[in-house]
């Protein structure tokens, strides 16, 4: 390529002479990878249609050699930009990196990522990789994508909210900008779907590179699948020959369980077995930790990797030979009659399983083992994993739509609508918060700004530390006193937003200070990072930031003022919220646990165990009828059991037709 020989004698640190060598190497990677003979039939589809459906197996080469295919072939002159959207942060950086190494250029110029938070962009980037997310954003300020000739939409099958969003602004906006070129890459699961949505695009096929993969059941099921994984991967090791393991679990806590058990195992035989090295890989893992998934194994170990779902298409590991699959994974659901969204351990569908099962067989003839039945694989699992759209609060959404000026929201062209009741739901909360839907994009919290102008400085706060407000506080379970004493150090009267409050006031941004008092460094970092953007938010719309100086009330009326209609009251039975009159439980790691005031606010309703209220709040019910006339009327604040709809609920419904 010619912008492979233009760069091929920059020297890097190793010297002038080592990186025709490397790039002789990269080249040669680049070469052998499955979709490099499909090159010129590729580019010749793209040139011919313009929306094509790019299906292939995760490994492939689709998000790392197409930009560059399309940048050679000329996609980027007059200045413009490639764009590659990621359902996962992960993945955005790791794949721009890689891309950018490949072509020799620093990470940030020609070639970029865009995250929350974190803009490696430059006026030079062409070929840029992004969350699904930041594209939604660009939206707002470039309706028509114009600075864009080409937008790839990777890892499709995911289905992520914002993904399925895009698909349909990219349809509309593909209609009358006939120079776009849409590509909508997918891991083989779905494809026709999303050729018929994309009406009729044709199906490009990139065979992967697959070897055969055994597959294995348990005979009966398992009681405890994470005991279960742990003994399988012990057993791999001492019988198997050489070839690492992937491990799919569900979550942070059930990762550094299986990490632990793995370690103290392998200390406990010694040198009875060869090394193992244990990895993790989640989200919330800070970037260097991450990297260590990537790097060689050493001669005569074995290397383990303990990973979420991440691991399933986003990212390719090299040297994986074994795969281990409990068959769960933690799935979001809301429920639009309770306003309950629930995080829960569910059984994967089968695409998933056949995804995973496939990531065994990248470098070799690969082996997975299936901790569940093969009755339980035809009968108890779902064919395909359930959009995001469907079964999520869209009150986000809905006021994204409505700020891009999409007024018509029920025949929006989404792949999977939907529930009716859940937009109902989330139109009657933005009509019940009074908003204006010329301002909506510039929303700042779910809090009417009108109500925030005496304390704006601390519900910016809160709102900041509200956005990571389940990995504030840690808890080591070697230090589990230690921990819960400096938590309780921070307990103040109002409830837990005056806690955060009280946390990030004091904080300093200090290393230090957060070690001690056992607060995660890195959530306090996203928080201000959070707030930052929030105040340029409030100065651009020319709002005055002003302090009520900590005192509580104030900031408890502007919490009500924004969140009236997450209201719960004690009864005898209990807390039960006032609209549904759902039963409902104070969160155990509340400040107001076992305080029990007789009205108070929550920030959301997660079901774990219990219907739990997280981040309560202590309020005075006359407060509701000052903030909320129009909501709550007196007789339903004596006496709870109304379930009138509101007359907002009614213009909601109006508005949906």
């Amino acid at each position: 390529a010619v912008w492979s020989e233009r760069r091929a004698g920059t020297p890097d640190k190793g010297g002038a002479g080592e990186v025709p060598k490397q790039k002789q190497s990269i080249q040669e990677v680049r070469r052998s990878l499955p979709i490099f003979p499909y090159r010129e039939d590729l580019l010749a589809a793209i040139r011919e249609h313009q929306i094509l459906v790019i299906e292939g197996e995760t490994g492939s080469g689709k998000t790392t050699q197409i930009p560059q295919y399309l940048l050679e072939d000329g996609y980027t002159e007059g200045g413009m930009k490639i764009g590659c959207t990621q359902p996962r942060r992960v993945a955005a950086m790791s794949v721009a990196a890689r891309v950018a190494q490949e072509m020799s250029v620093k990470l940030g110029n020609e070639v970029g990522y865009s995250i929350r938070f974190e803009d490696c962009t430059s006026e030079r980037t062409i070929l840029k990789y992004m969350t699904d997310g930041m594209l939604l954003r660009e939206f707002l300020t470039e309706p028509d994508l114009a600075s864009y000739s080409v937008i790839i939409i990777d890892e499709a099958h995911e289905r992520t909210l914002h993904t399925d969003i895009l698909f349909g602004l990219i349809k509309d906006i593909a209609r009358f900008r006939p120079d776009l070129k849409v590509l909508v890459a997918s891991a083989t699961l779905d494809t026709e779907r999303f050729s018929c949505f994309f009406d009729d695009a044709p199906v490009f096929r990139i065979p992967g590179r697959r070897f055969p993969v055994d597959i294995y059941y348990t005979k009966a099921p398992e009681a405890d699948y994470l005991e279960a994984c742990v003994v399988s991967v012990l057993q791999i090791h001492v019988t198997q020959p050489a070839g690492d393991v992937l491990v799919f679990l569900t979550g942070q806590e059930e990762i550094e369980a299986c990490c632990e058990l793995l370690q103290e195992r392998c200390r406990r035989l010694g040198s009875k077995i060869s090394e193992l090295l244990v990895l993790p890989i989640y989200a919330n893992l800070p970037s260097d930790m991450q990297a260590k998934i990537f790097n060689p194994t050493p001669p005569g170990a074995r290397k383990v990797v303990v990973a979420t779902n991440i691991a399933e298409t986003s990212l390719t590991i090299d040297g994986i030979i074994y795969v281990i699959d409990p068959g769960f994974c933690k799935q979001k659901s809301y429920n639009a009659r309770t306003g309950m969204e629930s995080l829960i351990v569910t059984p994967c569908s089968r695409a998933s399983a056949n995804q995973r099962a496939g990531r065994a067989g990248r470098v070799a003839a690969g082996k997975c083992f299936r901790l569940y039945t093969a009755w339980a694989f035809k009968h108890e699992m779902e064919e395909t994993t359930v959009p995001e759209i469907q079964r999520t609060n869209l009150g986000n959404v809905v006021l994204l739509l409505k700020s891009l000026g999409i007024n018509d929201l029920i025949h929006f062209d989404f792949m999977d609508p939907p529930p009716h009741e859940t937009l109902v739901l989330a139109l009657e909360q933005l009509y019940a918060l009074g908003l204006k839907w010329n301002f909506c994009y510039l929303l700042i919290t779910d809090y009417p700004l009108s109500d925030v102008v005496t304390c704006s400085e601390e519900i910016l706060t809160i709102a900041a530390m509200l956005s990571v407000n389940n990995s504030i506080f840690y808890r080591p379970k070697d230090k589990v006193v230690h921990a819960d004493n400096a938590r309780m150090n921070f307990v103040v009267p109002g409830g837990d937003h005056i806690v955060l409050l009280n946390v990030y006031t004091q904080s300093g941004y200090s290393t230090q200070w957060c070690f001690e008092n056992f607060i995660q460094f890195r959530s306090m970092k996203r928080a201000r990072d959070v707030r930052d953007q929030l105040e340029g938010l409030m100065d651009r719309i020319e709002v005055e930031l002003c302090s009520c100086n900590g005192e509580s009330v104030p900031i408890r009326k502007a919490v009500t003022a924004g969140y009236f209609y997450n209201t719960a009251r004690l009864s005898k039975g209990g807390y039960k919220t006032v609209k549904h009159q759902q039963t409902v439980y104070v969160h155990p790691n509340s400040s107001l646990f076992e305080e029990q005031p007789r009205w108070m606010i929550y920030h959301e309703l997660v079901f774990t165990t219990k219907e739990f209220m997280r981040q309560v709040i202590e309020i005075e019910s006359g407060w509701l009828l000052e903030v909320a006339p129009h909501y709550y009327k007196n007789k339903e604040l004596e006496d709870s059991s109304s379930k009138k709809m509101p007359r907002k609920q009614g213009k909601a419904r109006e508005e949906l037709g």
